[in-house]
């Protein structure tokens, strides 16, 4: 019988193994107890004030000496639901009070608002964040500007990106610098003319994410997480999206 789940209660593999043993046992001294768990007397006694501070072990006096017995296993579930509803509430505090009130505490831009990928497993992580930020938004829709060199690269760590952003319904318009580019659903392109270097901007407010390629090809990547850079990058597409 695997007894592993116990850990998710804040069990120990010890305090397990000594309440299993309790079980087996019936109402025990320290002595016989420890004897059937393979721990000395010290440590079952130590284990065993754990458990009764727990709720899942009591004692009562035989004589000069006190001998321990197991609450029934249905305390376990007890133990278990009071564990759900306490976790509960606490999500529903940090929802709602305290990530609100640490925000509050975060200025509105610093070094944490900036972050830095590297390689093909760092394309794949903005390209998954777009998913995830926009999918969560009323206005399932972003925008992007990309260059020809680039264009045979961006997707080739999540080929199944384009796939994916079209099941979750979001729309997208490009800005294609140079010629090339394939046509899908739930997406709008211009083109512009001239080649550029090889570079990618996806605006997906509150974020900006840019995409670059070093020597060899090797994708560099850097997300700007501000409401006021993301903001004016969308009206400066939005405004040459419209003159086009």
């Amino acid at each position: 019988m695997n007894l592993s789940a116990l850990l998710q209660l804040g069990l120990t593999e010890r305090e397990i193994a000594i309440y299993k043993a309790l079980i087996e046992l019936g109402p025990s001294s320290i002595r016989d107890l420890a004897d059937k768990s393979g721990f000395n007397r010290g440590s079952t006694y130590e284990t065993l004030k754990m458990l009764v501070n727990k709720g899942i072990v009591n004692y009562l006096p035989k004589g000069k000496r006190r001998v321990f017995q197991a609450e029934k296993p249905d305390k376990l579930l007890d133990m278990a639901e009071e564990k759900r509803i306490n976790l509960e509430l606490a999500l529903l505090e940090i929802k709602t009070d305290i990530i609100p009130g640490l925000s509050q505490l975060t200025p509105e831009f610093s070094s944490s608002n900036v972050r830095f990928y590297e390689g093909d497993d760092g394309v794949e992580s903005v390209l998954r964040d777009i998913l995830t930020t926009v999918s969560k938004q009323e206005d399932k829709h972003y925008r992007v500007i990309s260059t020809q060199a680039l264009r045979d690269h961006i997707y080739r760590p999540f080929p199944n990106f384009t796939k994916l952003r079209i099941q979750k319904g979001i729309s997208v318009k490009v800005l294609a610098i140079g010629e090339g580019g394939e046509e899908a659903e739930l997406a709008e392109r211009k083109w512009l003319k001239g080649e550029g270097d090889a570079s990618y901007i996806a605006i997906y407010p509150p974020k900006v994410a840019m995409i670059s390629l070093a020597s060899n090809n090797y994708p560099v990547v850097v997300v700007i997480d501000s409401d006021a850079i993301s903001g004016t990058q969308k009206m400066m597409f939005d405004t040459l999206w419209n003159h086009l």
